[in-house]
């Protein structure tokens, strides 16, 4: 059986395999091996980039609600760019017309193409192009209204309102089109042509020599869930913006890999909510701070697992209270159970939720434990059985009581004067709603007075030994990430404040650790000191 540290170090071991093989797969995706008879001029097994040849290009963009088309008909142009230079990049608006069965939760798509200049594109035959829808569909957010007066957040008609149930996913408009085209001049090896882009490639035969056209890109990660419109009944014309930027080929075939990476998620479930999160961590960072993200999200989940596996260890091997603010764990169980209760609500992403919710699930638990709490079922009741505290434990409880005394009489009416004041001026979807953000937004502004009874009890007590240093180490080390992560991951803005108010709170801890050393004659976390262990190490020699 493996001890406590041969386990953590396997994780460690394995967490540093899986960040290597991952810089591994990274490498292999944004280096690609050029053609080796490109250097000696050579032709053979070599594909050489038709943009080389520097042809006068047209982009043309249309519309149609048909997913393919095989002449002019029943399409219609909405961008037309004549003298269209791969180099520059632009931006356009234009409105587009939208047919009838596209209000009645149709679908619309964009075909683009890349064409030679004063040529129709189905007339050309080294034409390129590509299609995206230009609709999705989705559940429109609930509505927000003033619970008091009934006031609703947006001034809509009702008539203008869509007719379909709350709860069911209606056409929304995909305001923004991105394009991309690969301008390296890059040769190919035709042996060895990678599987990402040769789906976007398409060959010709010039000659003796086979040249792939120009490589056209709709960078769906820019489709951000913040960009969709409601396309109701009596709309007629959307706005569409069109941009365009060149592309390096290392960065299309990441683009690549992200875009394939968010449609399994979204065909393993992920809503269309949950798949824009990840998208925003691609879309809204840079490239080389993107890098950076992976590891920090990657030693984020390995500080979060040892923060944990110690956390449960420490409570499950704890035999004693003393020097432990049972109201500090109170607050702390029910302040995680807001906070995920609020993410819940706001539809965070996963990537926040799913941490929040295991935590939630342990300081449960916890509370379990501090309060010598079992459990026993009489047939379907459960009957709930509290453990006695020794004198020791008491005088720690006095401690706690007095000092939440003092905290009572500036937190409550904090509390109760910020739900008041959120009740009259902000709206919510419902009653409900306003609870839970009254609730959180208490935990959020003032949740880290709780911590003050802890703090009391070190100063009343003189001593730090009591605390899980191990759990507490790595949940500082997660709490600087998240300062890092509260401009990456979307979040509401009462929890990304959260994460640096958390730094404070453990600054405190450490000045405490620092002020208060150890005395190896206290009683420990597990209701030990050192002085007895070695005395029973005695006597069993």
């Amino acid at each position: 059986m493996l001890s406590r540290s041969s386990f953590t170090s396997l994780v460690v071991g394995v967490f540093a395999l899986y960040v290597a093989h991952t810089c591994w797969v990274m490498y292999g995706i944004v280096y690609t091996r050029p053609c080796p008879a490109a250097a000696d001029g050579a032709a053979g097994g070599c594909v050489w980039p038709y943009l080389a040849r520097r042809p006068k290009l047209q982009l043309s963009v249309y519309t149609t609600t048909r997913s393919s088309i095989g002449a002019e008909s029943n399409i219609d142009l909405v961008l037309n760019v004549e003298d269209f230079d791969i180099e520059s990049k632009f931006e356009r608006t234009v409105n587009v017309s939208v047919p009838k069965k596209t209000r009645n939760n149709g679908t619309l798509y964009a075909f683009v193409f890349l064409h030679h200049a004063g040529i129709l594109p189905w007339h050309d035959g080294k034409q390129v192009h590509i299609v995206s829808p230009l609709t999705t569909y989705m559940v429109p957010k609930p509505e927000e209204i003033n619970l008091l007066t009934g006031e609703s957040a947006t001034q809509q008609i009702e008539a203008e309102k869509q007719t379909n149930a709350l709860d069911e996913p209606v056409s929304h408009w995909r305001s923004r089109l991105t394009l991309n085209v690969m301008v390296e001049d890059f040769v190919f090896d035709g042996s060895s042509l990678p599987a990402d882009v040769h789906r976007y490639m398409k060959m010709v035969q010039l000659g003796k020599t086979v040249h792939y056209l120009p490589i056209l890109f709709i960078d769906q990660l820019s489709n951000r869930v913040k960009d969709l419109m409601v396309i109701n009944r009596s709309t007629t014309e959307l706005p569409l913006t069109v941009s365009y930027d060149k592309i390096s080929l290392g960065k299309l075939r990441f683009w690549i890999h992200m875009q394939d990476a968010v449609y399994s998620l979204q065909q393993f479930g992920f809503s269309e909510k949950d798949a824009d999160e990840v998208k925003g961590i691609f879309v809204d960072t840079n490239l080389y701070f993107l890098a950076l993200t992976f590891f920090v999200a990657a030693f984020h989940l390995l500080f979060d697992f040892l923060a944990f596996k110690n956390d449960i260890s420490f409570w499950k091997k704890k035999r004693s209270m003393i020097g432990m603010s049972t109201k500090a764990v109170l607050w702390r169980c029910f302040s995680t159970v807001v906070i995920f209760l609020f993410l819940w609500d706001e539809q965070t992403s996963l990537l926040v939720l799913i941490p929040a919710g295991v935590g939630a699930v342990i300081e449960l638990w916890k509370v379990k434990k501090a309060l010598k709490m079992t459990i026993r079922w009489q047939g379907l009741r459960p009957k709930f059985q509290f453990g006695a505290y020794n004198d020791s434990e008491k005088k720690t409880e006095e401690y706690d009581a007095q000092a939440m005394k003092y905290l009572s009489y500036l937190l409550y009416p904090l509390c109760i004067g910020g739900a008041g004041y959120s009740l009259l001026n902000v709206k919510y979807k419902s009653w409900y709603s306003w609870l839970i953000n009254s609730f959180v937004n208490g935990v959020y502004a003032f949740g880290f007075l709780f911590m003050l009874p802890q703090l009391f009890v070190n100063y009343k007590m003189k001593s730090v030994a009591h605390l899980p240093w191990k759990a507490f180490t790595y949940k500082a080390f997660n709490t600087f990430i998240d300062d890092i992560f509260a401009f990456i991951i979307t979040m509401p803005t009462s929890h990304r404040l959260a994460c640096f108010r958390d730094d404070v709170v453990f600054l405190v801890y450490l000045y405490q650790r620092w002020l208060y050393p150890v005395d190896k004659s206290r009683v420990n976390e597990y209701g030990e000191s050192y002085e007895e262990k070695l005395k029973k190490k005695a006597h069993r020699e």
